[in-house]
């Protein structure tokens, strides 16, 4: 399973970090992805990093704000979320992807494993 860590009430401007931790699920060798979503509305990517973390990929939204990286020593993926405004307010959900090696993706369709969610709320 993954789970995902690290959400909260921050001030916009702040910074956040949220984790995404694998337990039982084979890791390293897996696309993984950072997903969003508020009440309403369609679920969306926000950026995904490939097996070796040599390759990442973000939603314009988020591009020069946020930044994924991976331990694979530690079956972690982390999402460094810089300069917060109360639109990055949603659940923030971590996905593994269906292929073994496969590249990067937006689409949630090619992630078939999904953590919790955790909670990310930024105030005005």
């Amino acid at each position: 399973q993954l789970q995902a860590s690290g959400g909260g009430l921050v001030q916009a401007g702040g910074s956040l970090r949220l984790s995404c931790a694998a337990s039982g699920l084979t890791f390293s060798r897996y696309t993984v992805g950072w997903f969003r979503q508020v009440p309403e509305k369609e679920r969306e990517f926000v950026a995904a990093i490939n097996w070796r973390g040599s390759n990442t990929y973000y939603s314009d939204s988020v591009k020069g704000r946020f930044t994924i990286s991976r331990d694979n020593a530690k079956d972690t993926v982390y999402l460094q979320m810089n300069n917060l405004g109360p639109v990055d307010t949603a659940v923030y959900y971590c996905a593994r992807s269906r292929n073994y090696l496969a590249p990067l993706s937006a689409t949630g369709d090619q992630y078939n494993y999904w953590g919790q969610g955790t909670l990310v709320t930024v105030s005005s």
